[in-house]
């Protein structure tokens, strides 16, 4: 069954926000990753040293069925405006389901993201849909450390 979660994009204050949150709701972050721990992209110009050191993903478990996630954007991703700058982000059991969710959401949306493999061991898309709601789409092929 998806398990769905939200997900806060930031201009620059991620690591921030999510110590607050985290000194909030307590519990430990399982992952916290700097976009300068990205493997390099020919299709992307190199980020600045500040940029390297923005989130590019940290999750914060809430529950045992909940996880609040977030990241920096970057100046190849532009400004956040505050108010709309979350996405709504689906878990999946399966590829199929992946896909199956993928395709139905993101029917007559704007595809940011096509579903595919990524570097940190998931298959990964995003989208916004028909009526401007953000969604990501993601189902994690190996079991997270």
């Amino acid at each position: 069954m998806a398990q769905i979660n939200p997900y806060i994009v930031f201009n620059g204050n991620c690591e921030a926000a999510f110590l607050f949150y985290k000194s909030v709701f307590g519990g430990e972050f399982p992952y916290i990753g700097k976009f300068k721990d990205m493997p390099a992209d020919e299709n992307f110009p190199p980020l600045t040293a500040a940029e390297g050191e923005r989130i590019m993903h940290v999750t914060l478990p809430i529950s045992k069925e909940t996880l609040l996630m977030g990241s920096d954007t970057t100046s190849q991703s532009g400004d956040v405006t505050i108010g709309t700058n979350f996405s709504i982000s689906i878990n999946t059991d399966s590829q199929t389901e992946a896909d199956t969710l993928f395709d139905g959401l993101s029917s007559e949306g704007t595809i940011i993201m096509p579903m595919n493999k990524t570097f940190w061991g998931a298959y990964f898309g995003m989208f916004t849909d028909k009526f401007g709601i953000n969604w990501m789409i993601n189902f994690d092929e190996a079991p997270q450390q």
